[in-house]
């Protein structure tokens, strides 16, 4: 009888743990989750089951966010292995049994496969964690399932849809389900912002974490290119990939760099030493601007956002934007001829059950598989074929202009030349709506400028247009993304501009 009494105790203790979690894992940040662990108030395999459970309701069913490509079958294991180890040894960090998710170009030790989102892929599964994966578990991180994305990073075709696999179906933006979630990182921005997960990784060559953070209310964080290990990661380009986090605020963001930076490029940087409400008193900003009539929707946003800076103690330099047309020709022979020579060489390393071992083999795949070509071709990947490799006179010089006039003589002559701390500018418009005929309206950002001169790009909620988010980026000098998250911050602060989404159908329903 006291066996079968304490049983019933134990199932309705953790029964009521669960419903705790389940309550308290909306909109909660990781410093927040943590407390609640470290009171006892609930444990790490009690959020698992929580934001399995929201996965259930808002991802699988309700709104069908289509955001989680899949979900590690080891998650509740790894939670109850770290409630134990909490108990024993303490927790290792603010990360210790913090439920995560991870874009599935990102490779992890699960057997689950590394998919890009290609049909094509569905049996990469490497057994093996990326290094920045690696250092996640290390902090105490829980894996709890891979995102789905723009099908191969949105390097496919010039008229793709942004947040649309194969494996995976569309992703749809939370705040407004006929928009779009961006890309590629488009299901890890929708999952974070649905509360899915405390957190999560994205990767970007360019705009790919901006973006989709941008849109979902989210802080994201390019980071300095070559301060996360790039290996384990389904390339494009090894001049431009990084991954990166996306988070709902900017601290999260840097408890995440914490893990994720590799340890010789880090240093003892401690990515949230500088993240103070006073970050911006006596630093000087340069404004960036839309030309005129470009993206009339976020002026009033950026308006009161440059406010809100000045506000925060920054002094505003208006500056005229370094962009050179050559830069964007620059960077479409650097993309093109990478991805065929990057492609190639991890393809040759898949498991054996990949039969696609080349860009070639790929390109023939997606002709065979009408579902790979349902909505959009594959123009990039025949145009990346055509290139003649990473000995070509051509792709070594284009190389070299884009560095040069993106980096040294581009954002980094504006900053010397004013004496800036960092670049601020709209990140992009609000969320187009979805087009798989037409493919994505984008309107516009200020992404390709930082990652071709491979400088720390961060963007944070500056507001709403509508029911869209919109957001402000801050962009600085190489290995400054410490400082620009601290600036991140400080904006944080005084502008509160996150909220939660509403999965709205539309907001372009007219009636008469």
């Amino acid at each position: 009888m006291f066996k079968r009494l304490l049983g019933a105790l134990i199932v309705v203790s953790i029964a009521s743990l669960a419903r705790h979690a389940q309550a308290a894992v909306e909109e909660r940040s990781i410093d927040a989750l943590q407390a609640d662990l470290a009171s006892g108030r609930t444990t790490s395999e009690a959020l698992v089951r929580a934001y399995l459970d929201r996965i259930r309701r808002f991802d699988r069913a309700g709104p069908t966010l289509r955001s989680v490509l899949a979900l590690n079958p080891d998650a509740l294991a790894d939670a109850r292995a770290l409630d134990r180890e909490r108990k024993v040894h303490g927790p290792r960090g603010p990360l210790h049994g913090i439920p995560i998710v991870i874009k599935d170009n990102i490779e992890s030790r699960e057997a689950l496969a590394t998919t890009a989102g290609s049909l094509a892929l569905a049996a990469n599964v490497t057994r093996r964690d990326a290094p920045l994966v690696a250092q996640l578990r290390a902090a105490g991180a829980i894996v709890l399932g891979k995102t789905n994305l723009s099908e191969w990073a949105n390097f496919r075709s010039e008229r793709s849809t942004s947040g649309w696999s194969a494996v995976g179906g569309l992703v749809r933006n939370p705040y407004v389900l006929d928009r779009s979630a961006c890309g590629s990182s488009s299901g890890t921005g929708a999952a974070v912002a649905a509360s899915l997960a405390a957190a999560g990784i994205g990767s970007e060559t360019d705009g790919s974490i901006t973006c989709p953070s941008a849109l979902n209310s989210l802080v994201g964080l390019k980071p300095t290119i070559g301060l996360v290990a790039q290996q384990g990661i389904v390339p494009i380009s090894h001049s431009q990939d990084t991954a990166g986090p996306m988070a709902r605020d900017v601290r999260d963001v840097a408890l995440l760099m914490n893990a994720i930076a590799d340890p010789a490029k880090r240093g003892a940087t401690d990515y949230t030493s500088a993240l103070s409400p006073d970050a911006l008193r006596g630093k000087r900003l340069g404004v960036l601007r839309y030309e005129d009539g470009q993206m009339p929707t976020v002026d009033d946003a950026y308006a009161h956002a440059l406010e809100r800076l000045q506000a925060a103690g920054a002094t505003l330099v208006e500056v005229k934007s370094p962009w050179d047309d050559r830069i964007g020709k620059a960077e479409d022979l650097v993309l093109h001829t990478e991805f065929k020579a990057d492609l190639n060489a991890y393809l040759a390393t898949a498991p054996a059950g990949v039969q696609s071992r080349s860009l070639a083999d790929l390109i023939e795949f997606n002709k065979d598989t009408p579902a790979e070509l349902r909505w959009f071709g594959q123009d990039v990947f025949v145009k990346s074929q055509d290139t003649k490799g990473l000995e070509d006179p051509e792709y070594i010089a284009a190389l070299e202009l884009g560095r040069r006039l993106a980096g040294a003589e581009g954002l980094g002559r504006v900053m010397s030349e004013n004496r800036l701390d960092a670049l601020v500018a709209p990140t992009t418009g609000p969320a187009w709506t979805i087009d798989t005929l037409n493919g994505d309206h984008y309107g516009g950002s200020f992404t390709t400028m930082p990652a071709v001169a491979g400088y720390p790009h961060l963007t944070v909620p500056m507001g709403f247009v509508r029911a869209l988010p919109v957001a402000l980026s801050f962009i600085g000098a190489p290995d400054s993304d410490a400082a620009l998250l601290g600036y991140g911050f400080a904006f944080e602060s005084v502008a509160k501009a996150r909220r939660a989404p509403k999965y709205l159908k539309t907001i372009d329903r007219i009636d008469r």
